[in-house]
């Protein structure tokens, strides 16, 4: 059972190893937020950070609905920047058949936690050590992402629960992103086609340990002004 409310804010700043957040007000603002409790539900740590290392991947996820998803009026091919960087088709659309001429785009997000550590590059694709979602020693539980949108901003959640008997530790995370493209194919069925993306990557100041039985929540928050 989570108790964050039975915690007092002093107490829970206690708890912080590192906020690093700027004291100004920039446009763009992302952080990264841990809180890890026992097994009895008792909040035993809390880690903020920002989060600095967006790949190029989160960056042309941003061009559809800053630019669109189409080149013009007269030409309904991709940009650019989605066939070349995302590897998305020029387009998709297949069955002539049906008075659907388009394809839409959905995306979804998640986050995954790693034990491993690496440079960072804007093509990164994946952890250096991504923790798999299982019981097995070394492994760790994933709950389903919780996304919320604010008017300009996204939030995503996720609670993993260790279920071995000894310390998972965690010194990576990484947002994911998920780009469906739901299309008429040639058999006339609404299908949808996944691309999968490590949005941003980031490494922990201070690794994040989870006990055994014990379970942390994962927020990464994104908000943009001005």
């Amino acid at each position: 059972m989570i108790t964050p409310d039975l915690v007092s804010e002093d107490d829970i700043a206690k708890l912080i190893i590192s906020d690093n957040l700027p004291n100004d007000e920039p446009s763009f603002k992302a952080y990264i937020e841990a809180k890890v409790y026992d097994k009895e539900g008792r909040i035993i740590q809390h880690h903020r950070q920002p989060m600095r290392s967006l790949t190029q991947y989160f960056l042309a996820l941003m061009s559809i609905p800053l630019v669109g998803t189409y080149q013009n009026a007269s030409t309904n091919q991709a940009t650019g920047i989605l066939t070349n960087v995302l590897g998305l088709p020029s387009q998709q659309y297949t069955n002539p058949v049906s008075s659907t001429n388009s394809a839409n785009i959905s995306w979804d997000f998640s986050i995954q936690v790693g034990s491993g550590s690496q440079p960072f590059s804007p093509t990164l694709t994946s952890l250096a050590a991504p923790i798999a979602n299982g019981t097995s020693s070394g492994n760790l539980s994933y709950s389903a992402p919780t996304v919320s949108y604010g008017s300009a901003s996204i939030s995503v959640t996720i609670t993993v629960t260790n279920p071995s008997a000894s310390t998972v530790s965690i010194t990576e995370i990484g947002l994911l992103g998920t780009i469906y493209i739901q299309y008429w194919n040639t058999n006339n069925v609404y299908t949808p086609a996944p691309y999968s993306f490590l949005l941003s990557y980031d490494t922990f100041s201070t690794p994040v340990s989870i006990p055994p039985a014990g379970f942390a929540t994962f927020q990464i928050t994104i908000s943009f002004t001005g």
